[in-house]
């Protein structure tokens, strides 16, 4: 009863569970409801956060997932995958863990130091492809379709001829409104830049986000202390990404398309 309640129910409560079997006539102790489900294989997590998919997102995603599943690798290998991410200056960008005594966790070197709202942040565009990285951008302010044709316009084209991508190259951004206004469709077609059609929703299908989480690691290694040395070592770190990571990156991309239609209605793990 526990297993399948929990199986059904994953928000259920040690305190349900008791209720529950109470009710049924049996009196359980809650070190015991623990140690039935740690033998299941049902252990204690906190529930990530992921987009939310309506039908129409489902759809998309599929969609997409099918259409490209049999395009050849070196289709992938000729596209600039693009995105922004947020780096906090004491964010939580890596997990660290740690060894430590019963009773000893406020001790300071069992701590880590935190400051509110992040202590500042900076937003970065960066792009991709299977080649390396290219050019990663400070956004600075608010940033609307003007900043972002600008930005695109000195970091999008001279990182294709840095990369030496070949004619044809592909431009891939999400669906941002931003980035389907009309007035950055125009500009897209003026510059003949073709862009991937892109479901919305869907940041596991952009493997951007593992090379964002690769950053973030390298940077809270080496702990900045004020938002003008993050964006700096942001700059250093990005550098220094081995290009391997951006080709296996891609290489496996196919892996991405095949685990959005296993799963359909869930996004996957990226």
């Amino acid at each position: 009863m526990i297993t399948r309640t929990v199986s059904k129910n994953p928000r259920t409560t040690w305190g349900d569970l008791v209720n529950d079997l109470q009710r049924a006539g049996t009196k359980v102790t809650k070190a015991t409801i623990s140690n039935t489900l740690r033998r299941q294989g049902l252990k204690s997590c906190s529930a990530r956060r992921v987009p939310l998919l309506k039908p129409v997102h489902v759809r998309a995603r599929l969609k997409f997932a099918r259409e490209h599943l049999d395009d050849p690798e070196e289709d992938w290998e000729n596209v600039i995958w693009s995105d922004e991410t947020k780096v906090e200056l004491f964010g939580k960008n890596s997990i660290r863990r740690i060894r430590r005594r019963e009773n000893a966790e406020l001790h300071p070197k069992n701590t880590i130091s935190t400051v509110k709202h992040g202590g500042g942040n900076i937003m970065l565009w960066g792009c991709f492809s299977a080649k390396g990285q290219g050019r990663l951008n400070r956004v600075n302010g608010r940033m609307n379709g003007a900043m972002f044709r600008e930005i695109l316009s000195e970091n999008l084209l001279p990182s294709v001829r840095a990369l030496k991508m070949k004619r044809g190259w592909v431009f891939q951004q999400d669906s941002d409104p931003k980035h389907t206004a009309q007035a950055m469709k125009e500009w897209l077609h003026k510059k003949h830049i073709k862009v991937l059609e892109w479901p919305s929703q869907s940041p596991d299908l952009n493997p951007i986000e593992n090379l964002w989480r690769e950053l973030k690691v390298r940077v809270a290694q080496r702990q900045p202390q004020n938002i003008t040395a993050l964006e700096e070592i942001c700059m250093e770190e990005w550098a220094k990404i081995p290009a391997t990571v951006c080709e296996n990156l891609v290489k496996t991309y196919r892996k991405r398309l095949t685990s959005v239609i296993a799963n359909k209605e869930y996004i996957t793990k990226y």
